[in-house]
């Protein structure tokens, strides 16, 4: 496969998450609009952090990693972790949700807020999409109001510790308003582009916009 998991990937795990998409598992026709519930429609609370991934763990030592932001930007850039640390710096408290049906409450990090990154790299008046690339070869997508927002982030700390490896540290993608898979693991690539292309799991019959409150799983 072009996405770069060709004969990693367990594919048992893969062709179960598209039967979901097929037969809209979890579904509950019950939107929430309003927010008037602290839990997304479909959703349970869970106290744990479940690991999901698709059965490929990236070893990134801080010492070796590298983000590259570029595409339509004004400067581009590529950040060793030490360069990413001395951005200013970025703590935020929210609730996370994955489309598997669990949602986390009141998770701590710390890192750099895309605000940061996008002042940095200062995007073109034609952005319109960002494409996020993992270090497993993941890829995922959002528009660009939903990156550049003052809740997203680049985390390198949960909970006062630095992310460990099976939660996608040493860096990871923090967008918590969307179902969690658009929050990329191991990110080793972010580019700002024109326009939109899906990622694994959009490509797959996921939604393409992912918004937990109306219930966007699949497309």
């Amino acid at each position: 496969m072009a996405d770069g998991f060709s004969g990693k990937i367990k594919e048992k795990l893969i062709e179960a998450k598209q039967k979901w998409a097929e037969n809209g598992r979890l579904l509950t026709g019950q939107a929430d609009h309003a927010h008037e519930n602290r839990l997304p429609p479909g959703q349970r609370e869970v106290k744990d952090w479940p690991v999901l991934d698709l059965g490929i763990t990236p070893h990134v030592g801080t010492d070796d990693f590298r983000l590259t932001i570029d595409g339509a930007v004004e400067n581009p850039v590529t950040l060793d972790f030490g360069q990413l640390l001395d951005l200013p710096p970025f703590m935020a408290k929210n609730d996370i949700h994955c489309v598997t049906s669990w949602s986390r409450y009141d998770n701590h990090w710390q890192g750099v807020s895309a605000l940061s990154l996008a002042d940095l790299v200062k995007p073109t008046s034609d952005a319109r999409h960002v494409l996020f690339t993992a270090h497993d070869g993941y890829t995922t997508n959002v528009r660009i109001d939903q990156f550049i927002d003052d809740d997203v982030l680049l985390a390198h700390h949960w909970e006062d510790a630095p992310l460990t490896e099976e939660h996608g540290g040493p860096v990871r993608v923090i967008i918590p308003k969307l179902y969690f898979w658009k929050s990329a693991k191991w990110v080793k690539q972010i580019t700002f582009s024109k326009t939109d292309k899906p990622g694994f799991w959009e490509v797959r019959g996921y939604h393409n916009n992912a918004d937990p409150w109306t219930e966007e799983r699949y497309g």
